[in-house]
Order: structure tokens, then sequence, then C-alpha cells
């Protein structure tokens, strides 16, 4: 049986997990001792971040398990290949993008945002920038979520042409510059990735910090805006509690979302 004491956002427009869905030992209380890794952690979030496509393939096959095993309201949002992002640096990535997006479409409905993150090094090139956008919003028209770390990307001009192809800017900490830490693009979704301050992948946020993520969330879900909150500070577990957090200052509030 699932747990039932661990609160859920009541807005249907908010989506808030963790980078994966590993529990460790120290929060198994709070999740079903029953099912895989993942059926427990859906017991007690409806959202995840698969970062594991980041670093390799996996089969439709896995994809279409998974998405059986959660919830209807469970999303994904899913990571797309370093070698797209990192290694051939958007540049002649056809077969790839196809490929990835046929494994991850075994998600079906349950497939949320596709994750485009950047390295620090990678500086904006517009053309470069519409060329991979068009080419990928040709193939794939649901929400897509782009984390630039050169500060180069944070201009009007590409917030402008963020907007157009529908396509947001992750709200991150740390913010590499100071816009990072504000969402941008696209209003329709806003992402936030918190990756743990000051020790990135391993601090936990102060409890204060947390429950004005949670105001910021809510003040989005109520404009209508489809918000996701993934914490990648995992390395230590310290994802798992902060989105706990995240998520009794939510029932606090009484999300209502459009």
């Amino acid at each position: 049986m699932l747990h039932t004491d661990i609160p859920q956002p009541p807005s249907p427009n908010i989506h808030l997990g963790c980078a994966g869905w590993n529990i460790r030992r120290e929060h198994t209380d709070r999740f079903a001792a029953a099912g895989t890794h993942l059926q427990r952690y859906a017991g007690g979030f409806n959202a995840v971040e698969i970062n594991s496509c980041f670093y390799r393939p996996h089969r439709r096959a896995t994809y279409e398990r998974w998405a059986a095993s959660v919830p209807e309201g469970f999303r994904f949002s899913v990571k797309l290949p370093k070698a797209i992002t990192h290694a051939a640096r958007l540049l002649g990535i056809t077969d790839d993008l196809t490929r990835f997006l046929d494994e991850t479409s075994g998600l079906g409905e349950k497939r949320g945002p596709i994750l485009v993150q950047l390295p620090p090094s990678f500086a904006c090139d517009p053309a470069l920038a519409e060329s991979f956008f068009g080419e990928l919003r040709a193939r794939f028209e649901g929400d897509v979520a782009f984390e630039p770390r050169h500060e180069s990307w944070f201009s009007g001009e590409v917030d402008a042409f963020l907007k157009a192809a529908r396509i947001a800017r992750v709200a991150a900490d740390p913010a590499r510059v100071p816009i990072a830490a504000a969402p941008g693009g696209w209003e329709n979704l806003v992402y936030n990735r918190l990756h743990g301050s000051p020790r990135v992948y391993y601090s936990a946020y102060p409890p204060e910090y947390l429950e004005g993520v949670a105001g910021q969330l809510a003040d989005h879900a109520y404009r209508g805006a489809r918000v996701w909150c993934i914490f990648d500070n995992t390395a230590l577990g310290a994802a798992t509690s902060d989105a706990l957090a995240v998520q009794s200052h939510l029932l606090k509030l009484q999300v209502v979302g459009r």
C-alpha cells in the first residue's frame, strides 16, 4: 500500500520531484515498502527527471515499462543526450534526435518536457539555435525546457526567440549569471532545476528558501503556467527531503491551478 501521509501538490499544474528516483535508506519510511524504486517513488512524487538518457540510450520498451508502472498523473521529463548537446554541439544531429524522440515516445502521454542543457562553454549562436530548435519543433510539439549556461544566452533577443519557438528557459540554482535564477522564454512553461547551494549536488537548502520556492511555484501555477520543479542535489539525498518540504508548503498554500 502506498503511503497517504506524503503531501502531493494540490495543483495539477505543478510537477515536483527529483533528478532520478533513487530512494536512500534514510527516506524509506516516507515511501511504500513494496514495489520497484520507481513505483515507490511515484507514490510520493508526481514527476521525475530522467538524467540517465543524457549518458546512454534506453530502449523504447524500457520507457514503456516505466510509464506503465506509475499513476496516471505522473510525468517524466527527459534530458537530451550529451551526444547531441555536448559532443555534436547541436550540429548534424538529425539521426540522434530522431532516435531519442522515438525511444522516449514509449512514455506516451506521460512524457513531459524535453530538457536541453548546454555545456558552460557553449556561447550563443543565433543561427545554430534557430536551426536546432526548428528541427526539434518540426518533430516534437510538446514542452521544451532549455538550460544554457554561457552568459551570452541571457539577452532580450534570445528571450524573444525562445518565446516565439515556445521554449522555456530554465530557472537554475546556482545561477551562473543573476538572470539565470529566474525563468525566461516561453511563459506557459516554468521549469526550475535546483542543484544545491553552496555545494552543487550535495548541499540541502535552508527551510526559508524552500518556503520561498513553494510560493513562487504557486504563483506561476495560479496564472496558468505548467510548472516543474526538480531537485538535483541528489548526492547525499537532500533532493528528496527538499522536495518533500516544498510539497508540504504547497499543501499549506492550497494551490489552485487553472
